[in-house]
């Protein structure tokens, strides 16, 4: 994390984490019944059995990176904080519902909801952190917020949620279908990753009152900063260097995850085809797929897909011309996030 950046998260990550806990009802004083106690769980504010803990929740970029907007583009970051909390409890409402989508046992190191509370809880503890999230996007009301930019705000949030549970949609029917298209991927990926970066930025310049050109130019910088954010993960899913990834570089391979340059690799190779429908994965399997997908061309296509999007963000990003040290910073979120060896 740079240093900048790093000081923005320093400065900020306090008053959101008193935001969310505002909306999710925190009481530092009480345990928590059990509706909202499950929710106080997943975000590690509370252990199994609801009592009050802090668990290492992850670095809280998406709303970090709406709140430097709302700077960098002329406005006051606290304005935001409701709106950057709905982003981050969106965020976790639709990652309760993937662990049970996924079948996912553990989150962070702990037992996920539905593991503890079971399926029908852990639904309804989701589906009730995405109504408080919504109800968190009213609060901007408080923070002096125009109300029609309020109603504007609440209606991308609104179609981000739409984009973001088809992306799931989509993820979920790739698993059981043979053939899966780059492009299918591309739409895949755009709802899962890349339409919530989007609205993050979007929402800052939103919310500080920027022209439209200007929000539309924040709004493809997050999208284009979600596509190529995600291919690089693909690519270091495969050859990435372990030692810096933290998990084994065959795994996406063993497991035959449907991931960017492998669909192309599909798309081009009759071999892959042929290994991936008959060959039990084991260590051989993961050489003869690589293998076949350097000589195929799908690291250098999807190197060049990953470079394409990167210069797109910074492009649009430049366009927005953001203001001061938060403009800065968001340059240097969007370099720590693009820059990863691969």
């Amino acid at each position: 994390m740079t240093d900048l950046f790093k000081q923005f998260s320093h400065d900020m990550l306090p008053a959101l984490e008193q935001e969310m806990q505002k909306v999710l009802q925190v009481n530092q004083e009480s345990k928590p019944d059990a509706f909202y106690g499950m929710m106080h769980y997943h975000m590690g504010w509370a252990d199994p059995k609801l009592n009050p803990t802090v668990v290492k929740s992850g670095k809280r970029i998406r709303p970090l990176s709406c709140l430097i907007s709302t700077q960098a583009a002329g406005g006051q970051w606290e304005q935001a904080l409701p709106a950057a909390a709905a982003i981050e409890l969106l965020h976790n409402f639709s990652l309760i519902h993937d662990d049970i989508e996924d079948v996912s046992p553990t989150r962070r190191g702990r037992k996920t909801v539905w593991k503890i509370w079971g399926i029908n809880q852990a639904i309804n503890s989701g589906d009730s952190m995405f109504a408080l999230a919504h109800l968190s996007m009213n609060y901007l009301i408080e923070r002096g917020v125009d109300a029609k930019i309020v109603v504007q705000a609440l209606r991308r949030f609104d179609e981000t949620c739409v984009h973001l549970t088809q992306g799931q949609h989509f993820d979920m029917d790739f698993e059981t279908r043979n053939h899966v298209s780059v492009d299918e991927y591309v739409a895949m990926i755009t709802g899962k990753t890349a339409v919530l970066l989007a609205l993050c930025s979007e929402l800052g310049a939103l919310i500080a009152g920027a022209e439209p050109d200007i929000v539309r130019h924040y709004h493809q910088f997050g999208r284009s900063l979600g596509l190529a954010f995600q291919i690089i993960d693909d690519i270091l899913g495969i050859w990435g260097d372990e030692n810096l990834t933290g998990k084994s570089a065959a795994t996406d391979i063993l497991t035959k995850k449907k991931t960017f340059p492998v669909l192309y690799g599909l798309s081009q190779s009759q071999e892959i085809q042929t290994l991936y429908a008959n060959e039990e994965p084991n260590d051989s399997f993961v050489t003869n797929v690589v293998k076949l997908l350097n000589q195929n061309g799908a690291y250098d296509y999807a190197k060049e897909a990953a470079i394409t999007h990167s210069q797109n963000a910074l492009s649009h990003l430049k366009a927005a011309q953001p203001q001061g040290q938060a403009g800065t910073a968001l340059f240097e979120l969007a370099n720590m996030l693009l820059k990863r060896d691969f």
